[in-house]
Protein backbone atom coordinates (compact mmCIF):
# COMPACT_ATOMS: atom_id res chain seq x y z
CA UNK A 1 0.00 0.00 0.00
CA UNK A 2 1.29 3.43 -0.91
CA UNK A 3 2.38 5.64 1.96
CA UNK A 4 0.52 8.60 0.51
CA UNK A 5 -2.93 7.56 -0.78
CA UNK A 6 -3.82 11.06 -1.94
CA UNK A 7 -0.57 11.34 -3.84
CA UNK A 8 -1.21 7.97 -5.49
CA UNK A 9 -4.71 9.09 -6.46
CA UNK A 10 -3.45 12.36 -7.96
CA UNK A 11 -0.76 10.51 -9.89
CA UNK A 12 -3.49 8.22 -11.21
CA UNK A 13 -5.52 11.22 -12.39
CA UNK A 14 -2.50 12.74 -14.10
CA UNK A 15 -1.34 9.53 -15.77
CA UNK A 16 -4.64 7.86 -16.65
CA UNK A 17 -6.90 10.82 -17.28
CA UNK A 18 -4.44 13.55 -18.18
CA UNK A 19 -5.97 15.92 -15.64
CA UNK A 20 -4.74 19.51 -15.77
CA UNK A 21 -2.58 21.00 -13.03
CA UNK A 22 -5.40 23.29 -11.88
CA UNK A 23 -7.70 20.29 -11.55
CA UNK A 24 -5.10 18.35 -9.58
CA UNK A 25 -4.53 21.32 -7.26
CA UNK A 26 -8.27 21.60 -6.61
CA UNK A 27 -8.49 17.90 -5.74
CA UNK A 28 -5.43 18.21 -3.50
CA UNK A 29 -6.96 21.11 -1.55
CA UNK A 30 -10.35 19.43 -1.17
CA UNK A 31 -8.85 16.15 -0.01
CA UNK A 32 -6.56 17.98 2.42
CA UNK A 33 -9.69 19.42 4.10
CA UNK A 34 -11.23 15.96 4.14
CA UNK A 35 -8.10 14.40 5.65
CA UNK A 36 -8.13 16.94 8.50
CA UNK A 37 -11.77 16.15 9.25
CA UNK A 38 -11.79 12.34 9.53
CA UNK A 39 -9.85 9.93 11.77
CA UNK A 40 -8.40 7.99 8.83
CA UNK A 41 -8.80 8.98 5.19
CA UNK A 42 -8.45 5.38 3.96
CA UNK A 43 -10.81 3.66 6.39
CA UNK A 44 -13.37 6.50 6.61
CA UNK A 45 -17.03 5.46 6.83
CA UNK A 46 -20.11 6.82 5.10
CA UNK A 47 -20.96 8.67 8.33
CA UNK A 48 -17.51 10.26 8.39
CA UNK A 49 -18.04 11.55 4.85
CA UNK A 50 -21.55 12.85 5.55
CA UNK A 51 -20.36 14.60 8.73
CA UNK A 52 -17.52 16.22 6.80
CA UNK A 53 -19.82 17.54 4.07
CA UNK A 54 -22.30 18.76 6.70
CA UNK A 55 -19.47 20.49 8.55
CA UNK A 56 -18.49 22.36 5.39
CA UNK A 57 -22.04 23.66 5.20
CA UNK A 58 -21.91 24.83 8.81
CA UNK A 59 -18.87 27.00 8.19
CA UNK A 60 -20.49 28.67 5.19
CA UNK A 61 -19.43 26.66 2.14
CA UNK A 62 -21.95 26.98 -0.68
CA UNK A 63 -23.81 23.91 -1.93
CA UNK A 64 -21.83 24.02 -5.17
CA UNK A 65 -18.53 24.02 -3.27
CA UNK A 66 -19.66 21.16 -1.04
CA UNK A 67 -20.72 19.23 -4.14
CA UNK A 68 -17.22 19.71 -5.58
CA UNK A 69 -15.65 18.44 -2.35
CA UNK A 70 -17.92 15.40 -2.41
CA UNK A 71 -17.01 14.73 -6.03
CA UNK A 72 -13.33 14.64 -5.11
CA UNK A 73 -14.04 12.34 -2.16
CA UNK A 74 -16.14 10.00 -4.30
CA UNK A 75 -13.43 9.70 -6.93
CA UNK A 76 -10.80 9.15 -4.26
CA UNK A 77 -12.74 6.30 -2.62
CA UNK A 78 -13.63 4.80 -6.01
CA UNK A 79 -9.89 4.72 -6.68
CA UNK A 80 -9.17 3.01 -3.34
CA UNK A 81 -11.87 0.43 -4.10
CA UNK A 82 -10.67 -0.20 -7.66
CA UNK A 83 -7.07 -0.60 -6.49
CA UNK A 84 -8.07 -3.06 -3.77
CA UNK A 85 -7.08 -0.87 -0.84
CA UNK A 86 -10.46 -1.52 0.71
CA UNK A 87 -13.37 -3.83 -0.01
CA UNK A 88 -16.16 -1.25 -0.23
CA UNK A 89 -16.83 2.29 -1.40
CA UNK A 90 -18.35 4.33 1.46
CA UNK A 91 -18.77 7.44 -0.69
CA UNK A 92 -20.95 5.82 -3.34
CA UNK A 93 -24.28 6.10 -1.42
CA UNK A 94 -23.63 9.61 -0.08
CA UNK A 95 -26.09 12.09 -1.53
CA UNK A 96 -24.81 15.42 -2.75
CA UNK A 97 -25.96 18.74 -1.29
CA UNK A 98 -29.08 20.07 -2.97
CA UNK A 99 -31.73 22.67 -2.36
CA UNK A 100 -33.28 20.60 0.43
CA UNK A 101 -30.89 20.51 3.37
CA UNK A 102 -30.44 17.20 5.17
CA UNK A 103 -31.73 17.16 8.72
CA UNK A 104 -28.89 17.33 11.24
CA UNK A 105 -28.16 14.27 13.33
CA UNK A 106 -28.69 14.98 16.99
CA UNK A 107 -28.73 13.26 20.37
CA UNK A 108 -31.44 13.10 23.01
CA UNK A 109 -30.96 14.50 26.50
CA UNK A 110 -30.69 10.91 27.76
CA UNK A 111 -27.95 10.22 25.18
CA UNK A 112 -26.02 13.25 26.39
CA UNK A 113 -26.44 12.16 30.02
CA UNK A 114 -25.09 8.70 29.19
CA UNK A 115 -22.12 10.22 27.35
CA UNK A 116 -21.31 12.56 30.24
CA UNK A 117 -21.59 9.69 32.71
CA UNK A 118 -19.15 7.63 30.66
CA UNK A 119 -16.61 10.44 30.36
CA UNK A 120 -16.62 11.16 34.12
CA UNK A 121 -15.26 7.74 35.17
CA UNK A 122 -11.61 8.77 35.50
CA UNK A 123 -9.54 11.52 37.11
CA UNK A 124 -6.19 11.22 35.30
CA UNK A 125 -4.82 13.67 32.72
CA UNK A 126 -6.67 12.26 29.71
CA UNK A 127 -9.92 11.75 31.60
CA UNK A 128 -9.97 15.32 32.93
CA UNK A 129 -9.19 16.61 29.44
CA UNK A 130 -11.99 14.54 27.90
CA UNK A 131 -14.49 15.69 30.54
CA UNK A 132 -13.61 19.29 29.74
CA UNK A 133 -13.87 18.70 25.99
CA UNK A 134 -17.33 17.14 26.12
CA UNK A 135 -18.76 19.51 28.73
CA UNK A 136 -17.51 22.57 26.85
CA UNK A 137 -18.74 21.35 23.48
CA UNK A 138 -22.25 20.60 24.71
CA UNK A 139 -22.38 23.84 26.73
CA UNK A 140 -21.21 26.11 23.93
CA UNK A 141 -22.04 24.57 20.55
CA UNK A 142 -18.52 25.34 19.32
CA UNK A 143 -17.31 23.96 16.02
CA UNK A 144 -14.75 21.21 16.54
CA UNK A 145 -11.91 23.28 15.10
CA UNK A 146 -12.83 26.21 17.36
CA UNK A 147 -12.80 24.06 20.49
CA UNK A 148 -9.56 22.15 19.94
CA UNK A 149 -7.69 25.33 18.96
CA UNK A 150 -9.04 27.50 21.79
CA UNK A 151 -6.24 29.54 23.42
CA UNK A 152 -5.90 28.81 27.11
CA UNK A 153 -5.69 32.55 27.80
CA UNK A 154 -9.35 32.90 26.75
CA UNK A 155 -10.54 30.77 29.67
CA UNK A 156 -8.02 31.43 32.44
CA UNK A 157 -10.53 33.38 34.53
CA UNK A 158 -13.28 30.78 34.07
CA UNK A 159 -15.58 33.22 32.23
CA UNK A 160 -19.27 32.61 31.68
CA UNK A 161 -18.87 33.83 28.09
CA UNK A 162 -15.81 32.83 26.07
CA UNK A 163 -14.48 34.83 23.09
CA UNK A 164 -14.03 32.65 20.02
CA UNK A 165 -12.52 33.40 16.64
CA UNK A 166 -14.38 31.38 14.02
CA UNK A 167 -14.02 30.82 10.32
CA UNK A 168 -13.12 33.88 8.30
CA UNK A 169 -11.71 35.53 11.42
CA UNK A 170 -15.20 36.35 12.73
CA UNK A 171 -15.39 36.72 16.49
CA UNK A 172 -18.31 35.84 18.75
CA UNK A 173 -19.02 35.02 22.38
CA UNK A 174 -20.22 31.58 23.47
CA UNK A 175 -21.57 30.55 26.90
CA UNK A 176 -20.19 28.11 29.43
CA UNK A 177 -22.52 26.34 31.85
CA UNK A 178 -21.62 25.92 35.51
CA UNK A 179 -20.80 22.26 34.80
CA UNK A 180 -18.49 23.23 31.95
CA UNK A 181 -16.77 25.83 34.13
CA UNK A 182 -16.32 23.25 36.90
CA UNK A 183 -14.77 20.83 34.39
CA UNK A 184 -12.53 23.62 33.16
CA UNK A 185 -11.48 24.55 36.71
CA UNK A 186 -10.48 20.92 37.34
CA UNK A 187 -8.67 20.50 34.02
CA UNK A 188 -6.57 23.69 34.06
CA UNK A 189 -4.30 22.78 37.03
CA UNK A 190 -3.63 19.31 35.57
CA UNK A 191 -2.99 20.78 32.13
CA UNK A 192 -0.60 23.37 33.57
CA UNK A 193 1.22 20.78 35.68
CA UNK A 194 2.02 18.66 32.63
CA UNK A 195 2.90 21.66 30.44
CA UNK A 196 5.30 22.99 33.10
CA UNK A 197 7.32 19.79 32.80
CA UNK A 198 7.82 20.28 29.08
CA UNK A 199 10.53 22.36 27.47
CA UNK A 200 8.07 24.44 25.49
CA UNK A 201 4.56 24.93 26.78
CA UNK A 202 1.51 25.16 24.54
CA UNK A 203 -0.68 28.25 24.18
CA UNK A 204 -3.77 26.08 23.68
CA UNK A 205 -6.30 24.80 26.20
CA UNK A 206 -5.94 21.26 24.86
CA UNK A 207 -2.22 20.82 24.10
CA UNK A 208 -0.64 18.26 21.84
CA UNK A 209 2.92 17.44 20.88
CA UNK A 210 1.86 17.41 17.23
CA UNK A 211 2.66 20.02 14.61
CA UNK A 212 -0.44 22.12 15.35
CA UNK A 213 0.34 22.33 19.06
CA UNK A 214 -3.19 21.35 19.99
CA UNK A 215 -5.45 18.31 19.92
CA UNK A 216 -6.53 17.59 16.35
CA UNK A 217 -10.09 17.35 15.10
CA UNK A 218 -9.49 13.76 14.02
CA UNK A 219 -8.19 12.76 17.45
CA UNK A 220 -11.16 14.35 19.20
CA UNK A 221 -13.44 12.48 16.81
CA UNK A 222 -11.79 9.20 17.86
CA UNK A 223 -12.06 10.07 21.56
CA UNK A 224 -15.76 10.85 21.23
CA UNK A 225 -16.51 7.66 19.33
CA UNK A 226 -14.75 5.60 22.02
CA UNK A 227 -16.73 7.36 24.76
CA UNK A 228 -19.98 6.75 22.85
CA UNK A 229 -19.23 3.04 22.72
CA UNK A 230 -18.48 3.01 26.44
CA UNK A 231 -21.79 4.81 27.07
CA UNK A 232 -23.70 2.16 25.14
CA UNK A 233 -24.57 4.49 22.27
CA UNK A 234 -24.30 3.80 18.54
CA UNK A 235 -20.81 5.23 17.96
CA UNK A 236 -21.48 5.67 14.22
CA UNK A 237 -24.11 8.28 15.12
CA UNK A 238 -21.95 10.25 17.55
CA UNK A 239 -19.51 12.93 16.45
CA UNK A 240 -18.53 16.46 17.46
CA UNK A 241 -21.09 17.64 14.91
CA UNK A 242 -23.90 15.76 16.66
CA UNK A 243 -23.03 17.36 20.00
CA UNK A 244 -23.12 20.77 18.35
CA UNK A 245 -26.51 19.88 16.87
CA UNK A 246 -27.71 18.67 20.28
CA UNK A 247 -26.70 22.01 21.81
CA UNK A 248 -28.84 23.89 19.27
CA UNK A 249 -31.80 21.51 19.24
CA UNK A 250 -32.06 21.27 23.03
CA UNK A 251 -31.89 25.05 23.38
CA UNK A 252 -34.60 25.48 20.77
CA UNK A 253 -36.82 22.82 22.36
CA UNK A 254 -36.61 24.71 25.65
CA UNK A 255 -37.71 28.01 24.17
CA UNK A 256 -34.47 29.74 23.18
CA UNK A 257 -34.74 32.45 20.55
CA UNK A 258 -33.75 31.33 17.06
CA UNK A 259 -31.70 34.49 16.45
CA UNK A 260 -29.75 33.92 19.66
CA UNK A 261 -28.96 30.34 18.61
CA UNK A 262 -27.83 31.64 15.22
CA UNK A 263 -25.40 34.01 16.94
CA UNK A 264 -24.08 31.35 19.32
CA UNK A 265 -23.47 28.89 16.48
CA UNK A 266 -21.83 31.51 14.28
CA UNK A 267 -24.23 30.99 11.38
CA UNK A 268 -24.08 33.76 8.82
CA UNK A 269 -27.65 33.12 7.63
CA UNK A 270 -30.74 32.49 9.80
CA UNK A 271 -31.96 29.91 7.27
CA UNK A 272 -29.05 27.67 8.31
CA UNK A 273 -30.28 27.77 11.91
CA UNK A 274 -33.91 27.18 10.93
CA UNK A 275 -33.05 23.60 9.94
CA UNK A 276 -33.11 22.73 13.64
CA UNK A 277 -36.86 23.39 13.82
CA UNK A 278 -37.40 20.34 11.63
CA UNK A 279 -35.94 17.89 14.16
CA UNK A 280 -38.31 19.06 16.90
CA UNK A 281 -41.74 17.56 17.61
CA UNK A 282 -44.36 19.10 15.33
CA UNK A 283 -45.98 21.19 18.07
CA UNK A 284 -42.66 22.75 19.13
CA UNK A 285 -41.62 23.39 15.55
CA UNK A 286 -44.95 25.08 14.84
CA UNK A 287 -44.55 27.24 17.93
CA UNK A 288 -41.14 28.46 16.80
CA UNK A 289 -42.16 29.06 13.20
CA UNK A 290 -45.42 30.83 14.10
CA UNK A 291 -44.32 32.82 17.13
CA UNK A 292 -40.76 33.73 16.21
CA UNK A 293 -40.52 37.35 14.97
CA UNK A 294 -38.54 36.32 11.89
CA UNK A 295 -41.43 34.10 10.78
CA UNK A 296 -43.95 36.92 10.77
CA UNK A 297 -44.91 38.36 7.44
CA UNK A 298 -44.40 42.06 6.96
CA UNK A 299 -47.62 44.01 7.09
Amino acid sequence: MAVDPVGAFLNHLAAERGSALNTLDAYRRDLAEYEKSVPNIITASRTDIEDHIAGLGEIGFAASTRARHLSAIRQFHAFLFAEGWREDDPAAPVKGPGKARALPRTLTVDDISALLKAVRKGNDYKSLRNICLVEMLYASGLRTSELVSLPVANVRRLPRMVPVRGKGGKERMVPLSDRAREALATWLPERDRVEASREKGSAFLFPSRGKSGHLTRARFFQILRALATEAGLDATKVSPHTLRHAFATHLLANGADLRVIQTLLGHADITTTEIYTHVLPDDLADLVLVKHPLARKEE
